[in-house]
Order: C-alpha cells, then structure tokens, then sequence
C-alpha cells in the first residue's frame, strides 16, 4: 500500500502561530496558521497584487511544487497565497484523522478570515479542483473568481482515464487483468510503468520534465497522511462527483486544460460553469511547466478582466 501511495505522490523555518480570532495582515513570509481544530497549517504568502489563494493537488502533494515551477511567475500580478492541506506537504497531520472534505474546506475558510480578505481568487491543480469546486459551493461570496489548471472534479474517472491510457503504453503481457479492481490494477500499473521507465508519459510530454518536477518536489518535507486516508477508501466523500455542482456556480471560472491530459478524465466541455472561459494548451497534465508563457499569460488576462470589487 505504500509503494501505491509513493507512486501517486510521484504524479503529484516556519513564522509564529497566530490565533484565528486574530486576523492577520497580508504581507509576504511563512508563516503558521493554527486552524480551529489545532492542526498546524503551512502557509506562504509571495507576490502581489489580486489575492489567489493556489489549493494543490495530490492528495498530499503540498503546494512547494507549483510555487516553484508556476506560480512564482504569476507574483508580479497576483498575491499568491500559498498553502499545504493538513496532513500534506509541510503542514501538520489531523490528531483526529479528520480529513472530511466539510474539514478541508472549514481549513480554507479560516485561511480566508485569518488573512483578513473579504473575497480571493481561488486557484486549483489536479485533484485540488475538488476542494476548490466545494469551497465555492459552501462560500460562493467569498470567490471572486475560480481558476482550475488541468483540474480533477471526478476523482473515479481520473482514475479510470489513467488506467486505460497507461496500460495502452504496456506490451499486453505486462498489462494488468481487468477483472481485479480498479485501485488494485492501478498500483499494478504504475508498478509495470515504473520498470519500463514509462510512468512519466501519464502527466508529463517529457521525461525531462518529470525529472525537474520530481527534483523540486523533494526538497522540502512531505507528509502523507492525508493522501494515506484518501487512498485506504476510508474518505467516500473524495470518490464524489463534482461536476454537478458546478452548474451553479457563477463566479469567473477559467478552466486551463493541457491538449493531451489523460489525468483529470475530463474534456473541454466536461464542465458546466455557466460563466467559464477555456484555454486548451499543448502538453499534459501540468500546462504551468508545459507551457509556462502561456499559462502566465491565460491567468493574468483572465484576472484583469475581472469586475473591481466595490
């Protein structure tokens, strides 16, 4: 079980605590958001500019990644708020186990009101596109605008679409039997894409890049308790299906979808947000490393566009 948590993490000092009834103000640094549950949040505020909060992917990626490989480029537009999820990354893990998506979104809300914003923009990669699609449900004034890069709203057919372009790249004696289930033969795939040093092709057009990805990646600490508890099935909530809900959301949604993504098992026109702008890009399943010019340049035209807030 923990090789198979290894190989979707693959695909994927600290300032004071500052109590929540206490906003504070937003200036650039790290520093440590102590949520209402005490669970120690990491968190690093760069750039300036439109407040954008950046909700990472995963599970349990952390947010060190994107930083580095994407969203420093957008600091001199945005003010990038950069967090990692409990139990993920450079953060803390839940005494309780409590991982609920209600949980991950109460984190975000409280991340909000510590900073002190009334509204944000609120960014999401990969399978962060849950969480960012919930939080927007549960608190659709405090959106300005939403962002989905190569987003994930149906985890179970994420899944399921990259089962079937992985084992499309293995010679048939080495593809997994279709009758055993479906995490089961997923962990055997990525265990026959990792001997034929394949495992790059299900997110990145180029070795090369999973390599540099992999490299930043490791340089901070990684906790994996919140991708533990997604990946045991002990989280039904996180196998849910949110493309529904985004038929009512009405805030500016831009949605960056990479040409070639066989990750988020979504198309274009998968989701229904009734004011949502498309930009598809060449490339896979991170258009921020892919195509980083253009990425930028989607991202900051989109929000200047914006309506100014009264």
């Amino acid at each position: 079980m923990r090789f198979l948590f290894a190989c979707l993490l693959f695909l994927t000092g600290l300032g004071q605590s500052i109590a929540q009834t206490k906003p504070a103000t937003l200036t650039n640094g790290a520093t440590t958001l102590l949520t209402s549950d005490s669970v120690k949040l990491f968190v690093q505020v760069s750039g300036k500019g439109t407040p954008c909060v950046f909700v990472h992917g995963g599970p349990g990626a952390g947010s060190y990644s994107f930083e580095k490989l994407g969203g420093n480029q957008l600091e001199d537009q945005l003010r990038m708020v950069y967090f990692d999820q409990r139990g993920s990354g450079r953060s803390a893990s839940s005494a309780r186990k409590d991982y609920s998506m209600a949980r991950m979104v109460q984190d975000l809300e409280e991340l909000r009101q510590h900073l002190g914003l009334e509204k944000w923009v609120v960014m999401a990669h990969s399978f962060g596109g849950t969480i960012a699609t919930a939080y927007a449900t549960q608190h659709p004034e405090r959106v300005q605008a939403l962002v989905l890069v190569n987003g994930v709203l149906n985890p179970t057919a994420s899944l399921e679409s990259m089962l079937q372009y992985g084992t499309s790249l293995l010679p048939t004696a080495a593809q997994p039997n279709p009758a055993l289930p479906l995490m089961q033969r997923f962990g055997m795939l990525m265990g026959a894409l990792q001997q034929q040093k394949l495992a790059y092709q299900l997110q990145y057009s180029a070795d090369s890049l999973a390599t540099r990805a992999s490299r930043v990646s490791r340089a901070v600490p990684a906790n994996q308790d919140f991708a533990a508890q997604v990946f045991s099935g002990r989280l039904p909530d996180y196998g849910q299906d949110y493309v529904p809900a985004s038929a009512q959301l009405t805030m500016p949604t831009l949605v960056i979808v990479g040409q070639d993504d066989r990750t988020t098992g979504a198309t274009p026109q998968t989701f229904r947000f009734p004011k949502q702008q498309v930009v598809v890009l060449p490339g896979k399943h991170n258009s921020f490393l892919e195509q980083p010019a253009r990425f930028k340049q989607a991202v900051v035209s989109f929000v200047q566009k914006l309506p100014r807030k009264s």
